[in-house]
């Protein structure tokens, strides 16, 4: 990507030396901390901060040039004036990814986005070099970051891409054209502008828009709105799900499986039996695929990631992978931070799950907080864009807790008093704590734990949630 080809990608005006415009960047950035030797800069318009005004500090950690919405006067390095850094930076990385040759696999749904992407990566890592999103790096920003990412080095991609209302996923596909499409489930997440779950599905279903004749779609065929798509552009849809066998949590995209429900997910082209939940040591599972079947353990906890591990042998499959090659990938898949990351010490267990949440995701980590030892304490809190029903999704968050036999719940936030109710009103004998603010239940939560817990934290990532751990592993020293 030299300067002349980003300039014509994004329609901008090339100013510096002529003889620079053929200078080849070494990658492009939105931030400038992360800044370096022949980076192209993007200063993007914030809500507080606006990156132009960071433009001559870059120009001094050694930028090859920088991207503006305005004329410079004595910038030291070459600039391209565009109407829009933001459309820039989108137009950049759609013009590279044309340039691109690898497969690339974008990963979607409203539960599970960020767990069934690392899993795939780590599938395909046993065969390819790998670029996944790092992260939730799954936006109108994100995304393009990620694909100017890929190094000549990468053999394959694993993209997530996040939206929140119409039209956000046809941006996002016509930049990432995605080879390879997954859809893990459709639930009931943004519902503040979809509205529904059919609008849920309309806004996801987008990711096809850009989907060549020769790609494949991958679907959680278990949910009850994906499993209509039976055709998309003259494609069939590869199908997993667990083969009529209910695994316990029903599907983490609709209500559990009834009749109908069992009598579609023994069609799956890839299905799963013989699970054994090892509680918070993972689940292991029989997967089977047109091209036979692998016996896996999976190290994560929670049945849900069954799911996951579906999928991804579903890309494998798709990519000439080998069965034991898949079994491997997914043996091998490790939790990120904030994600159902266990931190274990010899005083208690602290399962990390604060980067986000919505009730689906709420009942599949209050099941993983069900089998732990001894006390097991909830903290959560307020759940966020789940439209007019928000208080009754909180009240049945909060009886769900309670009817798993969680022993204490602390909660906080302004909806989180209606899990309070839902708790108190599901089982007595669940004792619960409920606060307005974080810092206000903070106090009283380090003085009720002590050591043989087992500890939830979860909550929307608008709560901070991640202060709770940080406080948590402070009083009880875990190891970093």
């Amino acid at each position: 990507m030299t300067l002349e080809h980003i300039a014509k990608a994004c329609c901008g005006i090339y100013y510096g030396e002529e003889q620079k415009k053929q200078t080849v960047i070494r990658g492009a950035v939105t931030d400038s901390r992360q800044v370096e030797e022949g980076f192209l800069f993007i200063p993007v318009k914030g809500a507080r901060v606006d990156g132009h005004d960071f433009i001559p500090q870059v120009c001094r950690q050694g930028a090859a040039a920088v991207l503006s919405e305005k004329k410079l006067e004595h910038c030291q390095v070459p600039y391209i004036l565009v109407k829009s850094c933001l459309q820039a930076l989108k137009d950049i990385a759609a013009f590279y990814r044309r340039q691109l040759a690898i497969p690339i696999v974008g990963v979607t749904g409203s539960v599970g986005k960020t767990s069934t992407k690392e899993m795939i990566a780590s599938v395909l890592s046993r065969k390819y070099r790998v670029l996944k999103t790092a992260g939730n790096f799954n936006n109108e920003i994100g995304l393009p970051l990620t694909l100017l990412r890929i190094r000549e080095e990468h053999e394959a991609a694993v993209v997530e891409m996040g939206i929140s209302d119409f039209g956000e996923m046809h941006r996002l596909a016509e930049i990432a054209q995605p080879d390879l499409c997954v859809i893990t489930n459709i639930g009931i997440c943004h519902l503040e502008n979809l509205k529904t779950r059919d609008g849920i599905l309309k806004a996801k279903s987008e990711i096809f828009d850009f989907l060549k004749p020769e790609g494949h779609i991958i679907l959680n065929g278990e949910d009850d709105k994906l499993s209509t798509l039976i055709e998309v552009k003259g494609i069939r849809p590869v199908f997993y799900g667990f083969g009529g066998q209910n695994p316990g949590e029903g599907n983490r995209g609709a209500e559990p499986m009834g009749d109908a429900d069992a009598k579609r997910s023994a069609q799956q082209d890839i299905y799963a039996d013989q699970i054994k939940n090892c509680g918070l040591k993972g689940v292991n599972a029989r997967i089977h695929t047109p091209a036979g079947e692998i016996s896996v353990h999976i190290p994560i906890p929670g049945q849900h990631n069954i799911y996951n591990a579906m999928a991804a042998a579903a890309v494998g499959l798709a990519l000439d992978m080998e069965l034991e090659e898949i079994k491997a990938g997914i043996e091998a898949a490790e939790t990120i931070g904030g994600r159902t990351n266990l931190i274990e010490t010899g005083g208690l267990l602290l399962i990390d799950d604060c980067y986000n949440a919505n009730p689906v995701s709420m009942r599949a980590s209050l099941d993983v907080l069900s089998n732990g030892l001894a006390r097991k304490v909830a903290v959560l809190g307020d759940m966020g864009e789940l439209g007019e029903n928000e208080k009754q999704l909180h009240y049945e968050v909060g009886a769900y807790a309670a009817e798993k036999q969680i022993d204490t719940l602390f909660c906080a936030g302004t909806l989180a008093k209606e899990m309070a109710n839902g708790a108190c009103d599901a089982n007595d004998w669940c004792e619960v704590f409920y606060f307005e603010t974080k810092d206000e239940m903070l106090s009283q939560l380090l003085e009720y734990l002590q050591e043989g817990d087992t500890v939830l934290v979860k909550a929307s990532h608008f709560m901070d949630y991640p202060k709770v751990v940080e406080a948590i592993r402070e009083k009880f020293h875990f190891a970093s």
